[in-house]
């Protein structure tokens, strides 16, 4: 891409922010509709519009639009070239990336509100050999202001660790190293690496259970896994980046570099099931609108940014991106946070650009607002 069409993407991006209200209305791209609801626009104009802006950058993956509560799935490309199992066949399920961190947060929330604990609970009760665990609060953890500093979380180290053995790991870590204060943001997969540790330890069972009974099954997702979880029938989409031509430089997430990171990227799905996950966070599924605000506006958040989200626009957005080094996945949403409009993709080509992604999405939000928030 040449930097006078990078320009404009960017100014696109500035000027283009969504969107409006309403109550949810999924219906899904294919001829299974969630409920059997007219789009509140014309789909086919959407699609083209979404599939020819995905080909003009060079981009490919599969996206959810939401409009007015109604909720289109487009695809555009290959997940897998090699199979030629296109972006959003039913065989595909994407990483997720940092888009956990959320559901994370989420179900640390359910345990908040189920007594366990609080927000300024000091984590050396489940981490008492940890450096500074006495001075670093839950809250610090999930607003990233813990002063953890450990390194290489997404360096493939080759093992396929345990969800037990990737958390003493990063504890290991973390203590070999030389950490800041806490109060600092200093975005980390390692805070929510200890959040699934601490999960673990006060239910007494797996991260991956919690998430299986408190979030996959209870939404009834059925694109939704862990790795070693991915049925047969089913694959991982693999990355790709353009250069010259599609698809060059294939990088796929491997077991042990999923395996290194619970809690912070190691589940796969894709974006119509996040887009239920994102709905189930404030209907009461997962959280009542009151905890997902409890949630997003902990005492210890100095940015935007808490319990997996940041809020942008008077709180009137909701947004996260995500990708895992050494591949070219690019994730990122934003909808606003009745869950009526919004933007969600998962795309597996990409040229490694996050800010580049973004203004690809803003390209396609400017195109379906119906109200726009100036951002602040």
């Amino acid at each position: 891409m040449s930097s006078k069409q990078n320009h404009k993407i960017i100014k696109i991006a500035i000027a283009a922010l969504a969107l409006g209200v309403g109550a949810p209305v999924v219906a899904n791209h294919t001829s299974n509709p969630i409920f059997a609801a007219s789009a509140p626009y014309d789909t086919n104009e959407m699609r083209s519009f979404v599939r020819n802006t995905l080909a003009q950058n060079k981009v490919r993956g599969t996206v959810v639009v939401i409009k007015d509560g109604h909720a289109q799935q487009i695809s555009y490309g290959y997940g897998y070239y090699g199979r030629r199992l296109g972006a959003g066949n039913i065989k595909v399920v994407y990483p997720v990336c940092s888009l956990q961190k959320v559901i994370t947060g989420a179900i640390i929330t359910q345990l908040i509100s189920e007594g366990k604990f609080n927000q300024d609970t000091k984590i050396s009760r489940w981490y008492p050999n940890l450096k500074n665990a006495d001075k670093i609060t839950v809250g610090n953890l999930l607003t990233h202001t813990s002063g953890l500093l450990a390194t290489r979380t997404e360096v493939n180290r080759g093992i396929n660790y345990s969800e037990g053995d990737a958390i003493n790991w990063v504890v290991n870590r973390i203590n070999q190293l030389q950490e800041g204060n806490p109060g600092n943001f200093y975005y980390n997969n390692t805070n929510y690496i200890l959040l699934a540790g601490i999960i673990r330890q006060v239910t007494n069972q797996s991260y991956e259970a919690n998430v299986k009974s408190r979030i996959i099954n209870k939404l009834g997702l059925k694109r939704t896994f862990f790795y070693p979880d991915i049925p047969k029938n089913k694959t991982d989409a693999i990355s790709y980046t353009w250069r010259n031509k599609n698809y060059q430089n294939a990088q796929y997430v491997k077991r042990s570099l999923a395996s290194q990171l619970p809690g912070a990227g190691n589940l796969f799905s894709t974006p119509m099931d996040y887009y239920r996950i994102q709905v189930a966070l404030t209907d009461g599924r997962i959280l009542t609108k009151d905890q997902f605000n409890y949630l997003t506006h902990l005492q210890s958040r100095v940015t935007s940014y808490s319990g997996g989200v940041y809020l942008k626009n008077n709180d009137n957005l909701k947004m996260a991106y995500g990708n895992l080094y050494g591949t070219h996945f690019g994730n990122w949403f934003q909808m606003t946070t009745d869950n009526q409009n919004g933007l969600i993709m998962f795309l597996n080509q990409t040229q490694n650009n996050e800010d580049q992604n973004k203004a690809i999405g803003y390209q396609i939000l400017n195109h379906i607002k119906a109200n726009t928030f100036t951002e602040k």
